[in-house]
């Protein structure tokens, strides 16, 4: 190996002069390839941006709509759940439906559900709801709207309508 000799002379080209056989210097902007690739530069940020709201903000609302759905369904089975034991549990029908509808209000007031979104009905088999063996039956249906859409009662958009039914049996005993 030869040692590095100051006789040998590095050619120096001045700023202002171009290269003939190699082309334009790595650092210089003039034309072709380089203009292109500074044209180019931070449009994959913006890209990117772009297409991941396009595909996040759907997908975003979408799990957001199947967890109210989700919250619906709980509020719905526990509802009609505590509905019908606090139904057997009054002296007559009419204390037990008025029990009834209250223990409903509390349970989807607890899952963040209006109650003017929801509805009741009870039925009893035999006819007499208080009478010893009876089964007491009571349904609950709630509608389920979509989240952040302005006037959606007016335009009566629903991500669903969910139901749910219990039955309790009155006691022998009270």
């Amino acid at each position: 190996m030869r040692p590095f000799s100051h006789e040998t002379e590095v050619p120096r080209h001045s700023p202002g002069t171009a290269r003939t056989a190699a082309g334009p210097s790595p650092g210089s902007r003039s034309g072709g390839a380089g203009e292109a690739a500074d044209a180019e530069r931070g449009s994959a940020v913006v890209e990117f941006t772009f297409l991941s709201l396009l595909l996040m903000v759907p997908l975003v609302y979408f799990i957001i709509t199947v967890g109210q759905i989700q919250g619906g369904s709980f509020a719905v089975v526990g509802a009609a759940d505590q509905a019908a034991k606090v139904y057997v549990a009054q002296p007559d029908p009419a204390s037990g439906r008025a029990a009834a509808e209250q223990a409903v209000l509390l349970a989807l007031a607890d899952y963040g559900h209006p109650a003017g979104n929801a509805s009741i009905d009870t039925s009893c088999q035999p006819a007499d709801c208080m009478a010893a063996g009876s089964a007491v039956t009571v349904t609950v249906h709630l509608t389920v709207p979509l989240p952040f859409v302005p006037f959606s009662e007016a335009l009566h958009l629903n991500a669903s309508q969910l139901s749910a039914s219990a039955t309790q049996m009155v006691g022998r005993f009270k």
